[in-house]
């Protein structure tokens, strides 16, 4: 084991903090409103901090890294892709300022009002679906940075998969989106600290002149070791790396992220007017940039590093190194701080998942079910239920499902589970009048089939056989779409003949 005296009483402080922050919102939950969504009072400052801490965890960090490991900086162009989606959705209010005029919940709850119960029914469904499936790897990728940069021995990595899941479902189920937001605010904190120290330190090990020599040099095969990188480290538009063909399927899911996907929204709606919810969105994109670009460093300087070492030691790959390197040059303190950081984003990322696909499954897909509303304490109840299930199927799935290839291109493909086709839905329901409940269905199904065929089929065949991943995703937008036009207008076309005879 790595760490040191001073690291755990770090490591140990801030999760007493923070579990102390989370459990005291407890007392101002009055209601499911007050739960899922904190009232809608959240202020500006709040909801970037929340939004940016929640869409910060430590599965972002690993699989960023991944990326700056296989394919260098090119690896950062979809924080740059997403950091143009946010702020043109914020300086437009495409889809979000409607979306939180209608005083909804949830997604799924619009299409109630334009498309009728089945929809919103169908929808949620494909939201969990999604939801659920993308946030599955979460705890083993977290659970894998924890073992590798404390030295601890693999089979470790189930407690601490359970040990993350138990600490975090304490103050979500007890607290809510209330605790959600505080202890993201923290989180937010400690994180970019982290952040940045371990940047500046990465960077004094390598060198950012020699880091960038060495890139090269693995790349046009100059190097002395014989090291090699497959992909152009600069380019992210060249054949070896990401290509045309991703980057423009990439643009298209980041604008679809970005107003579509729960864990974001949800903050939209929190949020206590449209202009908050649009500046909140403005002011965050930026900050999605060096969200990726940081962690891209550290996966290109852990590359750098054990090319210069001899490659992998036993038991590592692209996805275990980063936190293995930082292991080898971070100094004790500096460790447990990187490691309360990364905990700090994995916390707050898991709180506000787990809370979003709850909230979703009862307000989307049990609430149609009841004739009469349960009474208000049963529906808490019934909520904080759902967060507990929810992470018990986490810690299965994520024992169970064999991880193969990049993890950034898993967590893109399952949520175009639902992205894809809530996004045509949501567009349509927003901006087309003639979208009507069978376009609705036919895009939430054709939408689907992309990404579930890639999770079904990669996780059988062996690498040569592998669906692309842009592929599965590009064709998930154009199944949706296809399915809104072409269902929309045979079911104008069966309600006309069905008034004229």
């Amino acid at each position: 084991m790595t760490l040191s005296l001073i690291d755990i009483l770090i490591v140990g402080l801030y999760l007493l903090v923070c579990m102390g922050a989370g459990l005291w919102m407890r007392r101002f939950v009055r209601g499911v409103e007050d739960f899922a969504v904190a009232g809608r009072e959240m202020d500006l400052n709040l909801g970037i901090a929340s939004l940016a801490a929640t869409e910060l965890g430590l599965v972002t960090v690993m699989y960023t890294a991944q990326l700056g490991y296989e394919k260098g900086f090119a690896g950062a162009t979809v924080g740059v892709l997403m950091a143009g989606a946010m702020y043109f959705v914020g300086r437009t209010g495409f889809v979000i300022g409607p979306l939180r005029r209608s005083g909804v919940m949830t997604i799924p709850e619009l299409f109630q009002q334009r498309f009728g119960t089945q929809v919103r029914w169908l929808a949620g469904l494909f939201v969990v679906l999604g939801g659920v499936l993308n946030m599955g790897v979460f705890l083993r990728v977290g659970g894998e940075f924890l073992v590798h940069v404390t030295g601890l021995p693999v089979y470790w990595l189930e407690l601490i998969m359970i040990g993350l899941l138990a600490i975090v479902l304490l103050y979500t189920v007890l607290g809510g989106m209330l605790s959600v937001l505080v202890t993201d605010y923290l989180q937010f904190l400690i994180m970019s600290v982290g952040l940045v120290i371990t940047s500046m330190l990465v960077i004094r090990d390598i060198g950012w002149n020699t880091l960038m020599g060495q890139l090269w040099m693995s790349w046009d095969g100059t190097r002395a070791d014989g090291a090699r990188l497959a992909s152009h480290p600069f380019n992210p538009f060249h054949p070896t790396s990401l290509g045309w063909g991703y980057l423009l399927w990439q643009a298209l899911f980041q604008v679809a992220v970005v107003t579509t996907w729960q864990t974001q929204i949800t903050r939209v709606l929190c949020a206590k007017n449209e202009e908050t919810a649009k500046s909140m969105y403005r002011r965050a994109s930026f900050y999605f940039v060096g969200r990726f670009a940081l962690p891209v460093l550290f996966g290109a300087a852990a590359f750098a590093y054990f090319a210069s070492h001899g490659g992998l030691a036993s038991g590592l790959d692209s996805r275990t190194a980063m936190p293995a390197y930082l292991a080898a040059i971070l100094p004790a303190g500096i460790l447990g701080l990187v490691i309360a950081a990364m905990l700090a984003a994995e916390m707050s990322t898991d709180s506000g998942y787990l809370l979003t696909w709850a909230t979703v499954i009862y307000n989307d897909l049990l609430m149609p079910c009841f004739k009469k509303p349960p009474a208000p304490r049963t529906r808490l109840l019934l909520t904080r239920l759902l967060v507990c299930a929810i992470g018990v199927f986490l810690v299965f799935y994520g024992l169970l499902y064999e991880l193969k290839g990049n993890v950034w291109d898993y967590l893109a493909v399952t949520g175009n589970i639902y992205l894809a086709s809530v996004f045509t839905l949501l567009v349509a329901a927003l901006y087309w009048p003639r979208a009507n409940r069978y376009g609705a269905c036919a895009a939430l199904v054709l939408g689907a089939i992309g990404p579930l065929t890639f999770l079904i089929v990669n996780a059988r065949v062996d690498a040569a056989h592998q669906i692309a991943p842009e592929i599965a995703g590009a064709s998930s937008f154009a199944l949706a779409f296809l399915g809104m036009f072409a269902g929309s207008w045979l079911g104008s076309s069966r309600a006309v003949a069905r008034a004229s005879s």
